[in-house]
């Protein structure tokens, strides 16, 4: 039995967490969990799981849920606090980290520290200060396994391989809800129709990034902190049908995949069951005769900006991917809030981009300070 601290359990990622705990109850269990203001969903899984610990996202939030009569007691925390605190519940064995944003990072760090297993779904985690969160788990001896399923993907392809085999990896984009669009066709697109995706269920915000193709991006990133892969060494592949989730090519130009029908489910089983695999008996297999055919293009740096600034931004290093990410996040937002046009994600990533004097080698708090003065100079540009 392995005990499980959810961080967003309320969210996509996490939804579809607790179905695999809820398929699989005779080998996981839910110790903790976090939330942010969906306080109706929360205490339906409060209920189902009966975790020990549930942390909430604000003050309001917590009386609300304190309000509520339960069936049995637990303990409550409240903000960043209480995403520590969770994240290092005595009883977990496995963090799954399915928060959005950098919000994620502390919670990581700390435990780590407290030797938890980290089942990493925020990428945002790694972009931001990669080069801690290795020296953190190099230091603590504590597993990064990949939940995204393009990492997960690379990850299984190299059970049993020598890394110094490898030549390149190759992640898969779909190419978002916009994929067949020119440039010049993106301009007036609503919110309804850039969160239509058309493969995967997500977030809105990822689903925002898939159509940018910032998610690639920082999935470059996050590729190059998890496997110790330089950048020259990544490429991403569009590939609308989603059915090869990536792959890596070795020296000896073998090149190898790994495929499914989409289901995050199953890189999430992956992770909290490694190195075993669970059954999913009850879901279909995938019918390489019934797809028909694969689709693969290259990935238009031109046509998909957010992705070349996530490359530039990772060999840069340093704070860059910090600015990346936390411009990003603020103009998503403006955008889902009707405030900005899609197109201008870009603009104000690349503006936050070009004014940031980079620190090379950035400390904990020096990562900290960019992601706050780089929110307040967004903000700025929305006003």
């Amino acid at each position: 039995m392995k005990n499980i601290c959810l961080l967003g359990a309320t969210g996509s990622i996490g939804e579809q967490t607790l179905d695999v705990i809820k398929a699989h109850g005779d080998k996981f269990r839910l110790t903790a969990m976090t939330f942010g203001k969906n306080i109706e969903k929360a205490v339906g899984i409060i209920e189902t799981f009966k975790p020990r610990y549930v942390a909430v996202g604000d003050e309001q939030t917590y009386k609300k849920l304190k309000q509520i009569s339960f069936t049995y007691t637990f303990e409550t925390g409240i903000g960043e606090e209480g995403l520590i605190e969770a994240a290092v519940f005595q009883e977990t064995d496995i963090v799954v980290n399915a928060l959005l944003g950098s919000v994620g990072l502390l919670p990581t760090l700390k435990a780590i520290e407290h030797k938890k297993t980290i089942a990493l779904a925020n990428k945002e985690t790694l972009v931001t200060a990669g080069h801690i969160v290795k020296q953190h788990a190099k230091k603590y001896d504590v597993p990064l396994l990949p939940v995204d399923s393009e990492h997960s993907a690379i990850f299984q392809c190299l059970q049993g391989e020598n890394p110094k085999h490898i030549k390149r990896l190759i992640l898969t984009a779909s190419g978002g809800s916009f994929r067949d669009r020119t440039r010049q066709e993106l301009e007036g697109v609503t919110v309804e129709q850039a969160l239509h995706h058309p493969n995967w269920s997500m977030g809105a915000k990822i689903t925002i990034d898939s159509a940018t193709l910032m998610n690639k991006g920082l999935e470059v990133i996050e590729a190059h902190w998890l496997f110790d892969i330089p950048y020259e060494q990544i490429d991403v592949v569009l590939h609308k049908e989603s059915i090869i989730h990536s792959m890596v090519e070795f020296h000896d130009k073998s090149v190898m995949a790994q495929l499914g029908i989409p289901d995050m489910r199953v890189p999430i089983g992956y992770a909290l069951s490694y190195p075993e695999r669970l059954s999913f008996e009850e879901e279909k297999s995938l019918n390489l005769w019934e797809i028909g055919q694969l689709h693969f293009a290259q990935a238009d740096f031109e046509r998909f900006r957010c992705l070349r600034f996530a490359y530039e931004s990772g060999k840069i290093g340093g704070t860059m991917p910090t600015v990346l990410n936390a411009a990003n996040e603020i103009a998503v937002a403006a955008f889902l809030s009707g405030q900005i046009t899609f197109l201008g994600i870009e603009d104000i990533v690349e503006k936050a981009l070009e004014r940031h004097q980079v620190i090379l080698k950035p400390s904990l708090q020096d990562i900290c300070e960019v992601d706050k003065e780089v929110r307040t100079f967004v903000q700025t540009l929305l006003t």
